[in-house]
């Protein structure tokens, strides 16, 4: 193969894990984050339901990422991707037929098999595989700013397809209105899912592009699986490393509240609100790359300190202050600094195996360990969101739920400068 194949080859794979990366999550996690309100109207639920649907969500996946470490290791990425794609894409069908309560629970406990079981492992595993051994902080770090660029780039068309069901005066909007509205928008997810399944087939070989040029980890991968796992476990920076990780994914989760919040405490209706937090979207790109760039020349620990008292600062000044009807900028500012935060942490979160010097042949149980223990919010987040929501109606269940937030923000703080001194003694 030329060099000029291979650079295209390398392109094309990285594209592939970054459309795959975003486009599995889009119908769990996208349509209710965007369209929080018309999702709790159409499929008649309260915030505590939805809660719990998206905790089975969380339940589910935890624990499939013990299994799913072994099918990327036994399995190529691309046929695990292509089929976790194709899998979810077929739950978005029955998304559609807004099944309730009971069908939620089923619905988002699929998800989690579907998302995590064959995908999340292989794609990590893939995007080790692309950086090779010197370019991983690029590989890490295009493939979570790709995945942003992607979701807000679907966010913003779905909330254009979205708006176009709806009268002119949107307040007028009839329950079978919206109710198609958001059909529209959860098969065309659908439909982007299942493409994303069909373009992964294609572009990503089942030999991984640095594989092919024969370079390999420079520290031989020996010892049974139960080594490696006691030699993680005896790494303090890996622990600290999962803290910090449920305090970023506790604030990621807590952006899924955004648009509620508009509706019910500024006064704006549910699709400008839904504007309003695609337009948020578009921060995680510029986010991810910048805090990673910045982490490169800053070093990550300090960049995660600095993003956690950010966004313990947005989300105390949503809990302490009363919104004025209206002044939807002051929303905007807010949320612009918060979404900076939440999105800058996900560029630097996993890049802290490179500074706390993890091994590299233990990187897969490293990584493997953190998911599992890091991203526990998925179980916890919504439910406990709803009922804080749903137990005080309006702005003072929200307040209650920035509260929260704060809490783990400042736990983060905590944890980042823990870490912080522990790698680097005369900080």
């Amino acid at each position: 193969m030329s060099d000029k194949s291979k650079d295209v080859h390398r392109f094309l794979f990285m594209v592939g894990l970054v459309v795959a990366g975003e486009a599995v999550f889009a119908l769990p996690f996208h349509v209710a984050r965007f369209f929080r309100p018309t999702v709790l109207e159409v499929f008649a639920l309260t915030n505590t339901e939805l809660g719990a649907a998206q905790g089975i969500y969380g339940i589910l996946a935890m624990i499939a990422y013990f299994p799913g470490g072994p099918l990327a290791d036994r399995f190529s990425a691309r046929k695990l991707l292509a089929f976790s794609l194709w899998m979810t894409a077929a739950g978005g069908l029955y998304m559609a037929t807004f099944p309730g309560y009971r069908g939620a629970l089923f619905l988002w406990g699929f998800f989690g098999v579907s998302t995590i079981l064959l995908f999340w492992a292989a794609l990590i595993r893939a995007t080790r595989d692309w950086g090779g051994n010197d370019q991983q902080g690029r590989a890490y770090g295009l493939l979570d700013g790709g995945r942003g660029l992607l979701a807000a780039v679907l966010a913003s068309i779905a909330v254009v397809v979205f708006g176009f069901f709806f009268p002119e005066d949107y307040s007028s909007a009839t329950f079978e209105e919206k109710k198609e509205a958001l059909r529209v928008v959860i098969h065309g997810y659908a439909a982007a899912t299942a493409l994303a399944g069909l373009f992964v087939w294609f572009v990503i070989s089942d030999r991984h592009p640095k594989r092919e040029e024969g370079l390999e980890d420079r520290e031989p991968q020996t010892g049974t699986v139960w080594v490696h796992f006691m030699r993680v476990m005896r790494i303090p920076a890996v622990w600290l490393q999962a803290l910090i990780v449920v305090c970023a994914y506790v604030g990621y989760k807590g952006f899924d509240n955004y648009s509620l919040y508009a509706v019910e405490g500024y006064g704006m209706n549910e699709v400008d609100a839904a504007r309003l937090v695609a337009i948020g979207a578009w921060m995680r790109p510029v986010a991810a790359l910048g805090a990673g760039f910045l982490g490169d020349r800053f070093t990550i620990s300090r960049m995660t300190l600095i993003a956690f008292v950010l966004l313990l600062i947005s989300d105390l000044f949503f809990a302490l202050t009363t919104p004025l009807p209206g002044v939807v900028w002051v929303l905007f500012c807010n949320m612009l600094l918060g979404a900076s935060a939440i999105f800058g942490l996900r560029g630097l979160y996993f890049a802290l195996f490179q500074e706390a010097k993890v091994p590299v042949a233990v990187t897969g149980t490293a990584v493997g360990l953190v998911s599992v223990l890091g991203f526990t919010p998925d179980i916890f987040v919504a439910y406990i969101g709803g009922v804080l929501l749903d137990r005080s109606p309006g702005l003072a269940g929200h307040q209650h739920f920035f509260l929260f937030l704060a809490a783990f923000a400042a736990l983060g703080v905590i944890a980042s400068y823990t870490i912080m001194r522990m790698l680097h003694k005369k900080v």
